[in-house]
């Protein structure tokens, strides 16, 4: 669900024009909608409501310091990966005592940092990071709370770069080897013990990856449990989103056709509950999830502005003033985000065929790869 909406032909965030928006702050601009938000935040918590849990929200995907207020004062936790990201988190009101720290380059400076404002646990992608860990924590006299991130080695079947839970990843610690790095970290002094934690991967579409994830890591689980003071099992994040027909369910007929690779339906949040749930809940110990863009991925827009339509001799070009350093995915995987006009189409609201046009959408950065769009079908656009 989302709160963008054509209303009187003017596209709306909620109860605010976007054109006049755009006029008022300029452009390239981006706008979220915080409803949208709380509203995927309230859904899955709902969802979890059978399991002790809580929702990690993951930095990276969103680090606006009023997202992370937003999410804070409902209570989130949050996953971070930098300490850049746990000082905005505490900017913002969130609470050291729920951020987890994970990422495979943690330096001696941020460690410290999270050691001292007493995060819930590092998420220890290495054995080479744990003796790290353990050592800086020597230092300060203090013992760091750990849980180490298992590769279950499965395929999440998502895009190469966004894979993480293979053996063929730099990511975590092998199944057959986590045993005996966990007995290890059990002799160190300056190592608390908390937890497990696993993420085989972002932008998932299915939930049976996670199932089969769950279904590998959480005998080791058990096991542990008997020997240690585990107190959680963090699965990760990694639920995707749809991001083709992006406004459709917000208006019942959309300006183009429908793309048949837009078949079925958006993940579902059912769907993932009920993957999830029952094997968890037999564990007994809290559950950590670390969901991004499942709650952020369609909260947004990035308002641009239309400088000039060039013909070219074989194509023709919608030049605007956002560039890829606004929005870097279509140059960086060439992924699909949907383009629309603030003003609706006339298709959107009748049955009379609008004149459309296969345009490319180009920023204003010095290099060809500053783009949006390539030969997409657009109403027809003007400066």
């Amino acid at each position: 669900m989302h709160f963008f909406r054509y209303r009187d032909g003017k596209l709306h965030c909620e109860d605010m024009d976007l054109a006049r928006v755009a006029e008022k702050f300029g452009t390239p601009l981006y706008v979220y909608s915080a409803g949208t938000i709380l509203d995927h935040y309230t859904r899955l918590d709902a969802a979890l409501a059978p399991l002790d849990h809580l929702i990690c929200y993951a930095v990276k995907a969103n680090s606006n310091r009023a997202i992370l207020k937003l999410l804070a004062e409902a209570g989130a936790g949050f996953d971070i990966v930098s300490g850049g990201e746990l000082y905005r988190v505490l900017a913002a009101g969130g609470d050291a005592a729920k951020c987890t720290f994970a990422g495979v380059g943690k330096s001696s400076e941020e460690i410290e940092y999270a050691l001292e404002q007493g995060v819930y646990s590092f998420n220890v992608e290495s054995e080479a990071e744990l003796e790290y860990i353990d050592r800086i924590a020597s230092t300060k006299n203090l013992r760091a709370r750990i849980a180490l991130r298992a590769n279950p080695d499965v395929d999440p079947h998502t895009h190469e770069y966004v894979s993480t839970g293979s053996r063929q990843n730099k990511f975590g610690i092998a199944l057959d080897q986590l045993p005996a790095v966990y007995e290890r970290a059990a002799k160190m002094r300056n190592i608390e013990i908390v937890g497990v934690q696993m993420h085989i991967g972002s932008q998932i579409t299915q939930a049976e990856p996670f199932a089969s994830a769950i279904t590998k890591v959480t005998p080791i689980v058990r096991q542990l449990k008997s020997k240690y003071a585990i107190k959680f099992f963090s699965i990760g994040g990694g639920m995707g989103i749809i991001y083709r027909r992006a406004l459709e369910s917000g208006s019942g007929k959309w300006w183009h056709e429908h793309d048949p690779a837009c078949a079925g339906s958006a993940f579902s949040i059912r769907d993932y509950a009920d993957a999830i749930v029952p094997p968890l809940r037999e564990l007994g110990i809290r559950i950590l999830v670390e969901p991004g863009r499942f709650l952020v991925g369609n909260a947004g827009v990035l308002l641009t502005r239309v400088r000039y339509i060039k013909q070219a001799t074989e194509k023709k070009f919608a030049i605007v003033d956002a560039g890829m350093n606004d929005l870097i995915r279509p140059a960086l995987y060439h992924s699909y985000h949907e383009i629309v006009p603030v003003k609706e189409p006339i298709t959107s609201r009748s049955t009379s065929k609008n004149k459309t046009e296969k345009i490319d959408i180009v920023g204003p950065v010095c290099e060809s790869g500053d783009f949006f769009a390539l030969d997409r079908e657009m109403p027809e656009l003007h400066e």
